[in-house]
């Protein structure tokens, strides 16, 4: 039988903060999976120039801090983070918004493309790339062999200046390369969007070579003050030469216009930046491919249902055997989700994590299925706590994705949550590295003795076959 555990990741020395430390991402080293960087929008806590990550390298057990990440504003640390290792050569590889820029007046969104040599490097990581008027980068690596040598090739999704704004930067040799290191911005939205197309592009890349490229195709863009409601259409692009050929992107065509990018759905309604639990809506997005066959593909969204009249925030999810040409329905049936994540093992089990609002709870819930859903799938809640504790320091709440992918037959992830120290919340169970009390669900402080208010922390969990 599987195991399954959670980690409580901020470290024993921050057991006093109080930080809103959420939207996190994680990276596992395929070559060594003891080796893990995990991020979210931790502060540096000596407000140094440098934001931190979070690394572990005993399977997640315990985790330090590395203040490796350039551009770190005081009592934020960067924003947007999201990091990816190599397939082999053990390179690490982030795409930032720098948040120093973010403070600026007006703010900046700046993206930044960062390299460092392994998981030990201590030292500031390397920028390749920095660019203006990007936002939510989103990180994928595959290792190759060219040349008589191992090349790596890193992806990074992001949403650049309109109108045609879904994107991908990418290098077919990475680890090496000076600055740039051969980066190259590819716009795959083909079609004329509303305004600009959603913030997630989201990434999968298969060892054939086989590179999918998910985003969502604003329509209509109503703009208010703060929500804006938007149609859209969700689109799936693909390569089948790694992305470095002449044409990146082209070679799945729509079935019924036959510009390239295959609309999965159409015509789906969001009311963006709205609010749920504490936290805003509006961008999500995850694909995930079969390790085993390039050809089988999962993705999942979130929309609300029956249009601007509608009232929820459905996930759905749909796959493809043809390589992204045709889309069968799996699921439609989880209500108030957002932060949908999918990966696929070695053994072809599928898995979705996601956190969904109901009864003034955040839930987050880990779904395993043989059988794409046709029966009940494995099922554990990872993590439940009041939705309106703590109270939120701005956006986002939780955070606007969370991550899971798999190495081998095991799937890992993180997400961000009510840090109550309270057995209640967490039925598989929980380590918590920083000082607590689950007899009296308090929090304390460095000193062991200071009571700590509730704040958000990342948390870990790793599915073990």
């Amino acid at each position: 039988m599987p195991t399954l555990k959670v980690v409580n990741i901020t470290p024993k020395v921050l057991s006093g903060t109080v930080t809103q430390d959420s939207e996190p991402f994680l990276a596992v080293n395929p070559e060594t999976p003891t080796e893990m960087v995990a991020t979210a929008f931790t502060p540096d806590p000596m407000d140094g120039p440098l934001a931190p990550v979070y690394v572990s390298t005993d399977g997640g057990d315990s985790w330090v801090l590395h203040t490796v990440v350039p551009g770190a504003a005081p009592g934020l640390g960067t924003a947007d983070i999201t990091v990816a290792f190599a397939a082999q050569g053990g390179a690490l590889y982030a795409g930032i918004l720098n948040g120093l820029a973010a403070l600026q007046r007006p703010p900046i969104t700046r993206m930044q493309i960062l390299r460092a040599p392994s998981v030990a490097s201590t030292a500031a990581m390397e920028i390749l790339v920095s660019r203006d008027e990007e936002d939510q980068p989103w990180v994928i690596a595959d290792t190759v062999a060219a040349g008589g040598s191992d090349r790596d090739r890193v992806y990074i999704g992001n949403n650049g200046p309109g109108p045609r704004t879904a994107r991908v930067d990418l290098s077919g040799d990475a680890r090496t390369a000076p600055a740039p290191a051969g980066f190259v911005s590819t716009t795959i939205e083909r079609r004329n969007p509303a305004g600009q197309d959603g913030p997630p592009v989201r990434l999968a890349v298969h060892p054939d070579g086989t590179v999918y490229a998910a985003f969502q195709s604003w329509r209509s863009n109503d703009q208010g003050d703060p929500i804006t409601n938007v149609g859209f259409d969700v689109v799936v692009t693909r390569d089948d030469g790694g992305g470095v050929d002449a044409h990146p992107f082209q070679d799945l065509k729509d079935a019924t216009d036959s510009v390239p990018g295959q609309r999965v759905a159409t015509d789906r309604f969001v009311a963006f930046n709205s609010t749920m639990g504490q936290e805003r809506l509006g961008g999500d997005l995850t694909i995930a491919v079969d390790p085993t066959g390039a050809d089988r593909v999962w993705i999942a969204w979130c929309d609300r249902v029956g249009g601007p009249a509608g009232v929820d925030n459905t996930l759905h999810v749909r796959h493809s055997e043809d390589r992204g040409q045709t889309w069968l329905q799996v699921r439609d049936d989880v209500t108030d989700a957002k932060n949908p994540s999918l990966a696929v093992n070695e053994d072809g089990l599928v898995g979705l994590v996601y956190q969904r609002f109901a009864s003034n709870q955040w839930t987050t819930v880990l779904e395993v299925t043989a059988d794409n859903w046709s029966t009940a799938p494995e099922s554990d809640v990872l993590h439940q706590a009041p939705a309106n504790v703590p109270r939120a320091r701005g956006l986002p709440f939780l955070g606007d994705y969370i991550r899971m992918l798999a190495v081998g037959k095991d799937f890992y992830g993180v997400f961000a949550g009510n840090n109550t120290p309270d057995r209640a919340n967490f039925p598989v169970g929980v380590t918590y590295q920083r000082n607590a009390n689950f007899t009296t669900h308090q929090l304390l402080s460095t000193d062991g003795v200071t009571r700590v208010p509730p704040s958000i922390d990342p948390f870990f969990f790793h599915r073990a076959a």
